[in-house]
């Protein structure tokens, strides 16, 4: 009996720790299971808090940006013409450029849910800047075609007229952005061969000169006083000899910085025993960049104009971004000399073969002491036609990348597709005022071509001016 009674106990015991046991190990289970959901709460609450900071941010960031911020877009002859072209105007596929492009607009961060009409324009005014095209100024076709009749002594600008002698300097930037390349060729290398091939076709009469700056150092801070300081002239003013040119253009690669301003003062200094009574005076600049050593090109650029050589000094803005293009254009201005853009080799050469075909007339004016030409027509139909075509693909191309624009917007969760439409909608109706300025323009240069070179001038600055007083 005793041992049944202790065999009961025994088990009675052991099927207690069992039970305790169990219990222990399920409220363990579920302490683990607790702090587990404890956990990814905390994390979901963290991560909404961040997803709300930033919400928060942009938020903030579209408060302060406001159309006052963006420039209007234009869509008249004068605002076109002196738009400066955006950061992704050369882009061929906007598709494959969503992170540029997202990074471009950050400022602005994804559209409101309710986006006013000032906030569509705002949109759209950054996405034009961005792709804004570099239309050809109407202004610089008049100053080309006063450069084509050179020699014509009723021109009303004395520089244009064929005197004795005639002297070109070229002043070529050889700072290291030259070293980078056009197809398979450097900057530098395209720039050499369109000089030498333009010099090389000079009457033999004709004085050349070739000045050169920032060819030595690196465009490292530390080498910033020796690169600024380096601006020589490697050859001239002499005849072109073939052997010698060939010489100095092998002294210099492409290296430093920029002084362009210092090389325009020495350029004035050489040029002083050659007076504008006695002497034509030519001075092309080619360069790639802006000023990069505290000058101020502009300035100097306006001092050598009008200087006793009064040379006429045409620039070649050679592959050049938005801020040196401006700087470049402001110098052909304020010098009245001739900007042209150029963006490849052919386009390069070209400008110098305007100058080829003055010195030909120079030539046979030296020759026959005479040089007749129609003081009142030229023959400028090919460059109406080139103006008139660069205008419309400009515009055609603007329509279709702001288009693309939109819709790598929806990709990127910018705007919605609703938004889209009506952002198109405000495209559409822009574009159409663009068209109609290039359909004007044409009519202009028709009826520009049948002046005279001086009431050519004076009608597009009247034109220009009242544009300008009307958006004022």
């Amino acid at each position: 009996m005793n041992k049944h009674i202790l065999v009961y106990s025994i088990v009675l015991l052991l099927l207690l720790l069992s039970a305790c046991s169990d219990k222990d190990e399920g409220n363990t289970e579920e302490q683990e299971d607790t702090k587990k959901q404890e956990q990814i709460e905390e994390e979901t609450n963290e991560a909404e808090t961040e997803t709300d900071n930033e919400k928060s941010e942009k938020e903030e960031i579209e408060r302060n940006v406001t159309l006052e911020d963006v420039d209007p877009i234009p869509v008249d002859v004068e605002g076109l013409a002196s738009q400066l072209p955006g950061s992704f105007r050369e882009s061929e596929n906007l598709y494959n450029q969503e992170p540029e492009i997202e990074e471009a607009m950050k400022d602005l961060g994804p559209m409101s849910d309710n986006p006013t009409e000032e906030e569509y324009e705002l949109y759209l005014r950054q996405m034009y800047w961005l792709v804004a095209k570099d239309y050809t100024n109407p202004e610089d076709t008049i100053k080309k075609w006063e450069f084509a009749s050179f020699g014509n002594p009723d021109l009303p600008d004395s520089r244009f007229h064929f005197k004795e002698n005639y002297n070109i300097e070229i002043i070529l930037d050889s700072s290291g952005s030259m070293a980078n390349y056009v197809g398979d060729q450097t900057r530098m290398a395209l720039a050499k061969k369109a000089i030498n091939d333009f010099l090389a076709k000079v009457p033999e009469e004709a004085n050349v000169s070739l000045r050169v700056y920032g060819h030595k150092g690196t465009g490292s801070n530390s080498d910033k006083e020796l690169s600024c300081n380096a601006i020589e002239q490697v050859y001239g003013f002499s005849a072109y000899d073939e052997t010698q040119f060939h010489e100095a253009l092998n002294q210099f690669k492409p290296s430093g910085w920029t002084p362009l301003a210092d090389a325009l003062k020495q350029s004035q200094e050489a040029l002083k025993p050659y007076n504008s009574s006695d002497n034509t005076n030519l001075i092309y600049v080619v360069s790639d960049g802006v000023e990069t050593c505290d000058g101020d090109p502009v300035a100097v650029a306006e001092s050598l104009s009008q200087s006793n050589a009064k040379p006429i000094i045409n620039i070649i803005g050679f592959q050049t971004d938005a801020e040196a293009q401006k700087q470049l254009e402001e110098m052909a201005e304020i010098t009245g000399g001739i900007f042209a853009s150029a963006r490849n080799e052919e386009e390069l050469q070209s400008e110098f073969e305007r100058a080829e075909k003055v010195l030909e007339a120079w030539n046979k004016w030296k020759e026959d002491a005479m040089y007749e030409i129609d003081v009142q027509r030229v023959e400028n139909s090919f460059d109406i036609l080139a103006v008139n075509n660069d205008w419309y693909f400009a515009t055609l191309k603007t329509d279709n990348q702001l288009n693309s624009f939109s819709n790598v917007l929806q990709n990127i969760e910018y705007i919605t597709h609703e938004q889209k439409k009506k952002l198109k909608s405000k495209i559409d109706k822009t574009m159409a005022e663009i068209y109609e300025t290039v359909e004007q323009l044409e009519k202009d240069m028709e009826e520009i071509s049948q002046k005279t070179l001086e009431e050519a001038r004076k009608m597009i600055e009247e034109k220009y001016d009242s544009q300008t007083e009307s958006n004022s």
